[in-house]
């Protein structure tokens, strides 16, 4: 599935998408009914060192799953993001299935 990718105030560079690319298929693995995946990156206008967010929209049957972190590094929140989604998704397979 094709990852949509955004860039908020700076250039988006290739590795990145490829690396936002591979976690995101990861979820297909948890939860197959995916219908869109929606990736946005912005760099907080803060002084601290913390600034990077990651917002991870992820729409499946019947509902939208938004998952955003804010860290170091956009691959850490990335990371961060996709965990948090898997957990999501896993929950809610669950509840379908009872």
């Amino acid at each position: 599935m094709k990852v949509n990718v955004q860039a908020t105030n700076f250039n988006i560079d290739q590795k990145l998408i490829d690396f936002t690319q591979r976690k995101i298929d990861k979820l297909f693995q948890f939860y197959d009914k995916i219908l869109r995946v929606d990736v946005f990156f912005k760099l907080e206008n803060t002084s601290d060192r913390i600034n990077k967010l990651a917002e991870i929209k992820i729409s499946i049957v019947g509902e939208n799953v938004v998952v955003k972190k804010l860290c170091k590094s956009f691959e850490e929140s990335v990371d961060l993001s996709v965990r948090a989604a898997e957990r999501i998704l896993i929950r809610h397979k669950e509840l379908l299935r009872s």
